[in-house]
């Protein structure tokens, strides 16, 4: 980590090469946001085909202009309780760095908000709550009006035995 001239301010340096604009989006009251170059697109909810003996966040697949793309549910896959679809459910098409190369997924989120630019004075790393949880999948905690947007590394959400897995699905 380089070094602080005086009067630099920490916070700043944690968050630095992380500004940018990210697409934020909820899941159980809480906010998220994903970096703008990893979102391919945006769609409404559409019927989803279940696939037998994948993981319980994996809601199945869809058929979008003729290619099959996996579909992850995010509060399933973040341990958050199962909530029936509502008209502001979304589908956010994400392109995730696999072995193999790019991978296309589909992620489930309870609505999507907006675009913002997020500024490095406004982002810390995430917290540490010990060396038994992994939390390389929050690239950092984002200030904002009074509040928190937990920001997402989408390539690191899902392992890389997850991603060679929804390769084979989709």
């Amino acid at each position: 980590m380089p070094e602080l001239q005086e009067g630099g301010d920490r916070a700043s340096e944690m968050g630095r090469g992380k500004e940018g604009k990210y697409l934020t989006f909820t899941l159980a009251k809480e906010e998220y946001g994903i970096g703008i170059l990893k979102v391919k697109e945006i769609i409404g909810m559409m019927p989803i085909t279940s696939i037998p003996q994948t993981p319980e966040f994996v809601k199945g697949v869809v058929n979008l202009r003729g290619k099959v793309i996996p579909v992850v549910d995010l509060r399933l896959k973040f341990g958050i309780e199962e909530m029936a679809y509502t008209e502001r459910t979304c589908i956010i098409v994400v392109e995730i760095a696999g072995e193999a190369g790019d991978v296309l997924v589909r992620i489930v989120v309870d609505a999507v908000s907006e675009v913002l630019n997020i500024k490095d004075g406004d982002i810390e790393d995430a917290p540490t709550f010990g060396t038994r949880l992994n939390m390389n999948y929050i690239l950092g905690m984002a200030k904002i009006e009074g509040g928190v947007k937990i920001l997402l590394d989408i390539d690191q959400v899902l392992s890389t035995e997850e991603i060679g897995l929804l390769d084979q699905v989709g």
